[in-house]
């Protein structure tokens, strides 16, 4: 299944910029994963996928903290980040208050991206 981007939010033939070329035995990823998985256990073979869903979950992060502030966050400063994305989630339970409350005014903050660089809101 090849990778492709368009132009706008319409993935249709005529909004196509670009498409990766397929090799005759490329597969959907999916099911690439599925029967790496599949081979791993049937085989025996060591299978850990841990370490790509966390770089995967941090560049998220990575993301986010840019977006957020205005700035530009590099894999080693989201790493390194003190700035705790959603604090006292350790001891959110069912009857907690939601964590983002709205203000006196009824209105929830929102990002100020280069106004406050440090923290989301």
């Amino acid at each position: 299944m090849p990778s492709r981007t368009y132009k706008g939010q319409n993935p249709v033939k005529s909004n196509l910029l670009w498409e990766s070329k397929v090799r005759p035995d490329e597969r959907n990823p999916y099911q690439n994963e599925w029967n790496d998985l599949v081979d791993a256990i049937r085989n025996d073979k060591p299978y850990n996928e841990t370490e790509r869903g966390v770089q995967a979950s941090l560049v998220t992060s990575l993301g986010r903290m840019a977006a957020h502030t205005g700035q530009e966050i590099t894999y080693d400063d989201i790493l390194n980040c003190d700035h705790e994305m959603a604090p006292g989630l350790d001891k959110l339970t069912m009857d907690s208050p939601a964590p983002l409350q709205a203000g006196p005014d009824g209105k929830y903050p929102v990002p100020q991206p280069g106004k406050l660089k440090d923290r989301e809101y």
